[in-house]
């Protein structure tokens, strides 16, 4: 440890905020963390889980919980063997071509994660659609971004967040919908509370069912029942219409489809919506006309409307009608012109690091490279080009539940997982974890190695983590940042791009021998550089921009040839991304929730995120320090409902759904709504019975 502190620019590897991060470290050591005071995205600021990504690196911690060389076994009741990497890569390979040959490309599938970075994602797409032919490969940000995405593509026509983090403080009312930003996106919460100290007369509305922490700081809390996010859209555009609150000129200048929508909202009366969502009809009408922009006596100020800026996250996307929660938001702010302009626009938040530059390569089972669509012929053809190979495959490849349920019917025989833990995160894991045992081949890249995937996988592949990497990632407001190694990898963990490459030419020699290689890429640059030349005239164009240029500071797309900097904020000149330049508004009727209350399970279960944890815990799980804020798993209900169950606070009760049982204790909630409940979403086999 004589060598002199180095200091490695970075970012932080949890939510889509997309923080910058100085690292700090010594020879292979990562000795601390500070908040990067140069970024645009945090100015310095971290979370309790940022100022804490040094510690992961422990060296005894490493040795107790990371992946450090390739295992296999034959059969997963057997112990782990340890094998190096060349021979465990020709397995695989040979493994992955012989299922394709006996029973065709569709056969395989890959599962990846919005925590990889861009050119990770680039090479499995690429390995995916051009060189095993399937659209098999699909991403845990299915799970939390598919909604957002097509909400966008539907309604504005293009996956592309219009807003940035700037706009903040500019607007007059801040809409947080489904979002607990307080404890899941703390840095860009401390924002808000900025925004608000410095401008006092900016209000706040939260729509949440459960009183959180960022509902406890709002002016206006709409407690609504889960699953009436639409019923209270259209109950808020009625009352706008009936008032008089809408922009007849934006709508007529700038979008289609209003008349169907106006013709769906006029039941929803604010009785009618009252009685679907559980919020008081005087709540509705301040909600109205707060999102409107109009001021109390009901008109539209002198200088023009006040600007409403929606951010939302899961609450909205993780449902049956997620895509139809983001459309009837966004219709919103198209009925009263909320968009194009500083401090308006419909925000979504990014619940992953890379979730944004993972669909950006197209790494999903509907997608291409550069928001192109598998449907298109003209697209495939674009991509099949710029590749170099005959054809991408047309088929639409499974999405993230549909391919585990695809094995576990047996249609889908091999499953190639990565950087991600689906036999705790994905719905229903009884269903998933009969996938992982049915199949005939699972690989696990990962970089812990006692993941509850991996008691289920044949061969585990170690991953370099967070301060051992290499490459970019996007984050919620369009911002592309370098991620850059401190240290090299423990053991003999590798990137995850340079895995997938590696077993990738070794299925050439069988799937496209005496071919070029569709892998030539000796660095993250290099394959940045491919990837960037599929957006040339596409919605995120980035030839304007250069690794040297990402060097220096990190941009926003797009970036076209020729253009100055970035675009921060979409739609100024209200042309939108569809063929005739014109937002669309949806129509779309409400839905009750898939699975209503009844008799015999009287309440509705919730999840979300700790402060302190990170999905499945695999990183955070290893330090004590962040189990301070919530040590153990616990249901939470309602004073009432405890007292009627006749539970005490600590008591143990068995949780019961259609899918399955938990035990854990009982915690009385005020936050909670009568007959709903609440379990925070990280909490997996370790430190759960059931």
């Amino acid at each position: 440890m004589n060598e002199p502190p180095r200091e490695t620019r970075s970012t932080c590897c949890y939510c889509g905020v997309g923080c910058g991060v100085i690292v700090e470290s010594r020879g292979d050591r990562i000795t601390g963390v500070r908040g990067d005071p140069a970024h645009p995205a945090n100015f310095g600021r971290l979370c309790s889980k940022g100022q804490t990504l040094h510690l992961s690196t422990d060296p005894a911690l490493v040795q107790a919980a990371r992946a450090l060389q390739p295992m296999h076994r034959r059969d997963r009741r057997d112990p782990w063997q340890p094998v190096a990497w060349e021979p465990a890569l020709d397995a695989i390979a040979a493994g992955l071509a012989d299922i394709h040959a006996a029973h065709g490309a569709d056969a395989i599938g890959l599962y990846v994660s919005g925590q990889l970075l861009t050119e990770d994602y680039y090479v499995f797409n690429k390995l995916a659609k051009g060189l095993l032919g399937t659209n098999n490969i699909d991403t845990n940000s299915r799970l939390c971004m598919s909604s957002a995405v097509a909400g966008y593509k539907q309604t504005l026509g293009a996956d592309a967040p219009p807003a940035c983090y700037e706009d903040i403080a500019l607007a007059d009312t801040l809409w947080v919908s489904g979002s607990n930003m307080a404890w899941a996106h703390p840095v860009l919460f401390r924002r808000v509370e900025d925004a608000r100290r410095a401008r006092p007369a900016q209000k706040l509305v939260v729509v949440d069912p459960r009183r959180t922490e960022t509902a406890a700081a709002a002016d206006l809390h709409l407690q609504i029942q889960p699953g009436s996010d639409v019923a209270l859209c259209h109950g808020l555009l009625h009352l706008m219409l009936w008032e008089g609150w809408i922009d007849p000129a934006f709508i007529a200048a700038h979008t289609r489809g209003f008349e169907a929508l106006r013709q769906r909202v006029r039941e929803a009366t604010p009785r009618e919506t009252s009685r679907r969502t559980g919020v008081a009809e005087a709540d509705l009408v301040t909600a109205a006309r707060w999102f409107a922009g109009v001021g109390d006596d009901g008109r539209v100020p002198e200088g023009g409307r006040r600007r409403t800026l929606s951010l939302y996250c899961q609450g909205l996307n993780q449902s049956r009608q997620g895509t139809a929660n983001n459309a009837s938001l966004i219709n919103l702010h198209l009925a009263c012109g909320q968009i194009g302009q500083p401090g308006a626009g419909p925000f979504s938040l990014t619940g992953q690091p890379n979730a944004m530059g993972g669909r950006e390569v197209g790494g999903m089972a509907t997608l291409l490279s550069a928001h192109r669509d598998l449907a298109d012929p003209a697209h495939r053809a674009e991509v099949a080009a710029m590749w170099g190979v005959d054809a991408v495959p047309a088929t639409p490849g499974k999405a993230a539940v549909e391919m585990f349920q695809a094995a576990a019917d047996g249609a889908i025989r091999a499953l190639w997982i990565v950087c991600t833990n689906p036999a705790q995160s994905l719905p229903d894991s009884a269903m998933v974890r009969r996938a992982l045992e049915r199949c005939e081949l699972v690989v696990l890249q990962e970089a812990y190695r006692d993941t509850a995937t991996a008691q289920h996988a044949h061969w585990l592949l170690p991953a370099a983590s967070w301060g051992e990497k290499d490459g970019t990632v996007t984050n919620s407001e369009r911002r592309i940042s370098r991620v850059r190694a401190a240290v090299p990898p423990p053991g003999q963990a590798r990137a995850d791009g340079r895995s997938a490459a590696d077993i990738a030419r070794r299925l050439e020699a069988r799937l496209r021998p005496g071919r070029p290689t569709l892998f030539p890429h000796a660095d993250a640059e290099s394959v940045w550089n491919d990837h960037r030349e599929t957006t040339r005239g596409r919605d995120l164009d980035i030839t304007g921009l250069d690794w040297a240029r990402l060097e220096r500071s990190p941009e926003c797309w797009p970036f076209p040839s020729g253009a100055a900097q970035g675009r921060v904020r979409l739609y100024a000149d209200h042309r939108f991304a569809t063929p005739d330049g014109r937002a669309r508004f949806v129509d779309a009727a409400p839905r009750p929730p898939a699975e209503p209350r009844d008799a015999q399970r009287p309440f509705s279960l919730t999840t979300g995120r700790l402060r302190d944890q990170w999905h499945g815990m695999s990183r955070t799980g290893t330090l004590p320090r962040l189990f301070g804020h919530a040590p153990e798993p616990a249901i939470e209900l309602h004073p009432q409902d405890l007292s009627r169950l006749r539970l005490t606070e600590g008591d143990v009760v068995r949780v019961r759904s259609r899918r399955g049982a938990l035990v854990l204790p009982a915690r009385a909630s005020a936050a909670m709504a009568p007959t709903q409940a609440f379990i925070a979403m990280h909490w997996g086999d370790e430190f759960l019975a059931g």
